[in-house]
């Protein structure tokens, strides 16, 4: 799923092209991908865009008469910028936003359609898909902190949860306990003040790094290699590859569609974290330190 670094490159992207536009036309190829009637879609037909604004890990589209258009791209939903008029080919290509100098596709692959698109009227419109999260790049320890302790949940649950923190997720979260040297399943109302401390520093510069990483790729083209998985992160995606910290191999934890990832030395003293499915099924065989491994 995109997150924070990637919503803020797609939107400086969308800026340089599509702020001052008027929207000619909307495309929607895919009847599971708009999820609301009103206002109905025509409404934003001939508009110009005058906003562009992140909500959470939300994309939305300011048009005039405080009409918006929120795009939620879930876990494989990815925008591309194409020639006016693109044509919508494939099951992949959900919709279209038709400008004068060009069109932005929506694409979703896999045979689940989870993307989706809102039409809002106005401030109150928006708030609805505001999760209340804090805003991790201006947010100051204190307010860090508050939103961290304000339940008492695992410290990969509680990142990744929208209501607490925006626009972080499975991936950058697992950058992020990395960077603190803190295990993704700590408590979060039994860390010392120091492991807070740290945690709000290294959430702010993991962010800031992979956003200014991100912004020099794509340079001045369109993001069009947007991925939950990069050779340059420190664990997310690298299981049983080595720490690039201490050479100790990548552990993960599996879950539903998702696994968490981290380093058994630098986060959790030498300990091997349960997997839910493996470590039930291996019992006494399963690892339980890393000289274990």
């Amino acid at each position: 799923m995109p997150e924070l670094p990637d919503i803020t490159v797609y939107l400086e992207a969308l800026e340089r092209r599509i702020v001052g536009a008027r929207l000619e036309q909307v495309r929607v190829a895919s009847p599971f991908l708009l999820r609301s009637f009103a206002p109905p879609i025509d409404e934003a037909r001939g508009r110009q865009v005058v906003a562009l604004r992140r909500l959470g890990k939300r994309i939305a589209i300011g048009l005039e008469g405080d009409l918006w258009l929120v795009l939620h791209l879930m876990i494989a939903g990815r925008l591309h910028w194409k020639a006016p008029g693109a044509k919508l080919a494939g099951k992949q290509q959900l919709a279209a936003l038709d400008f004068t100098n060009g069109s932005l596709v929506l694409t979703e692959v896999g045979a689940k359609r989870r993307a989706a698109l809102y039409v809002v009227q106005g401030e109150a419109g928006l708030a609805e898909h505001d999760r209340g999260g804090v805003d991790v790049l201006s947010a100051s320890l204190t307010d860090f902190r508050a939103a961290l302790l304000r339940e008492n949940h695992t410290l990969k649950r509680s990142l990744a949860d929208p209501r607490l923190f925006s626009g972080i997720g499975n991936a950058y979260s697992d950058e992020i306990l990395h960077r603190a040297r803190l295990s993704p399943l700590a408590l979060t109302q039994k860390l010392a003040d120091d492991d807070v401390a740290r945690l709000h520093a290294a959430t702010q510069e993991v962010m800031r790094e992979w956003i200014e990483r991100l912004r020099n790729q794509a340079g001045d083209a369109f993001p069009e290699h947007v991925t939950a998985f990069r050779k340059e992160m420190a664990v997310h995606g690298r299981f049983r590859q080595p720490c690039p910290v201490c050479g100790a191999p990548v552990q993960r934890i599996r879950y539903a569609d998702n696994e968490t990832n981290y380093c058994p030395r630098c986060q959790t003293g030498g300990k091997i974290l349960a997997d839910r499915s493996l470590s039930r099924l291996l019992k006494d065989d399963w690892p339980r330190r890393l000289d274990d491994l």
